[in-house]
């Protein structure tokens, strides 16, 4: 062999050759795996390390090293490849085996009680400390940490170092609402019983019961823009104009069929009064009058009024005695109101979802469709241009409507009723397990708009 020091030789098996030759043609090999992997093949070769010292330009002592290591690795190599291990998995442990052991590095300047009273420091209020702001910036946590003596001298830079390691982010904070649930089992049952419906639309639907999300979306904004917006072109996102006319505002009252995906008898109106949506739920239901009818709506003080209840009797022929508002009979309150409309024996019947839990009613889902594909950008020149964007806009979509549904019945699947010997803690799981699955088919059904 050219140049074989006597007592040195490297093996390596065709296949093993073939691994290196690959890796070595890889872009985002790192170098030193690079002159590794050339080392070896050349021992491999039989070339001495004085010649191999002198080609790579590393040091005889590298050359000697790294054909020291291939030696003890080689045995792990050959085990691999007689459990037929993939190429894949192979250039993996080559890579692996051929990187630089760990290396303990510097000492570390902070103690682990030290890390942790600033990450402790971090979570607290900067009020707390004599500071008028809200939140900490790292900078403002590095001189707290000082003067408070957890040590003697911090950089802004480890500051936020230790903020990232820890996971805290002073800088973000979210909306938030505590439920504080009074009665676990009343969220449970209405929620349930709204995921149960859900997955039954499709054969409700067959036999001509229509259910139905309705709610209002107010305050939409009639903005005119002051200048046309400025086209995208390669390199640039279109930009709309900051400044804008305001022409006032409009309410829109939707209902989405869950079976279909179709938005049913839109109503663009000034306002959202009990007659308002009381007149909304009629033309809808004219439609097919003599259908039967389920709403699913939230609590608004509107979605249980005296003039809705009087409707629903007068249109499903209850004659019973309805009482007067704030004194006697159905329409005392509005407890005894909702119960009424919630009659499962009415062929026209309202769902309520429980309280701060709207995103359970699935024309939600449609309303972020219709700010994302026309309320974001659009611009008109008055209210009634407005009222005829959005019906144009609703039309459309009823026509490219592509509707995914498979997701509902992840109501049943995910559903877990307490039994009477479970604890209470055990029913608290089940109340949450429940939560996740409803919020789980919120994700699960979101209508995916793409023509047809």
């Amino acid at each position: 062999m050219p140049g074989c020091q006597p007592g040195f030789s490297v093996e390596v098996t065709p296949c093993q050759r073939q691994l290196l030759k690959q890796l070595l043609r890889h872009r985002q090999l790192s170098q030193g795996l690079v002159w590794r992997i050339r080392i070896i093949l050349l021992l491999a070769k039989g070339f001495a390390i004085a010649t191999i010292a002198r080609w790579t330009g590393k040091s005889r002592h590298t050359v000697r090293l790294w054909g020291k290591r291939w030696l003890e690795v080689w045995p792990q190599l050959q085990v691999a490849q007689a459990e037929e291990a993939t190429k894949g998995q192979l250039k993996q442990l080559l890579q692996s085996l051929l990187s630089d052991a760990p290396r303990c590095g510097a000492p570390g300047k902070f103690t682990a009680e030290q890390q942790v009273a600033i990450s402790a420091l971090a979570c607290e209020t900067p009020e707390q400390y004599g500071r008028p702001v809200t939140h900490w910036t790292p900078r403002e946590l590095a001189q707290e940490v000082v003067q408070q003596g957890i040590t003697t001298a911090i950089s802004v830079r480890t500051v936020s170092r230790l903020l990232v390691e820890a996971a805290l982010k002073p800088h973000h904070s979210r909306y938030w609402l505590n439920p504080l649930l009074q009665d676990p089992d009343l969220f449970e049952a209405q929620s349930g019983a709204i995921c149960d419906l859900y997955a039954q639309a499709s054969r409700l639907h067959q036999q001509g019961i229509h259910l139905v999300s309705t709610d209002e979306k107010t305050g939409i904004q009639a903005l005119e823009r002051k200048h046309p917006p400025l086209p995208m072109c390669p390199g640039q996102i279109e930009r709309q104009e900051f400044e804008y006319l305001r022409h006032g505002t409009q309410c829109l009252m939707a209902n989405f069929e869950v079976a279909t995906g179709q938005i049913l008898a839109p109503t663009v109106s000034d306002t959202r009064t009990e007659q308002d949506f009381a007149s909304h739920i009629a033309q809808t239901v004219a439609r097919h009058p003599k259908d039967d009818w389920l709403f699913i709506v939230d609590q608004l003080n509107t979605h249980q009024s005296e003039t809705l209840v009087r409707w629903v009797a007068e249109v499903c022929s209850i004659t019973v005695e309805l009482g007067e508002t704030g004194k006697s009979g159905i329409l005392k309150r509005r407890a005894t109101r909702q119960a009424f409309l919630e009659t499962s024996n009415h062929r026209i019947r309202f769902v309520y979802t429980p309280k701060h839990a709207s995103w359970l009613n699935q024309v939600e889902l449609w309303f972020s469709i219709l700010v994302r594909r026309l309320l974001k950008r659009a611009s008109v020149t008055s209210v009634a241009h407005l009222k005829t964007r959005l019906l144009e806009f609703i039309d459309y979509f009823n026509r490219t409507f592509k509707s995914r549904s498979n997701g509902l019945m992840l109501a049943n699947h995910y559903r877990s009723k307490p039994s009477s010997t479970d604890s209470p803690t055990n029913q608290t799981v089940d109340g949450c397990r429940l939560w996740a699955a409803a919020k789980y088919i919120r994700l699960q059904t979101v209508s995916v708009f793409m023509p047809r």
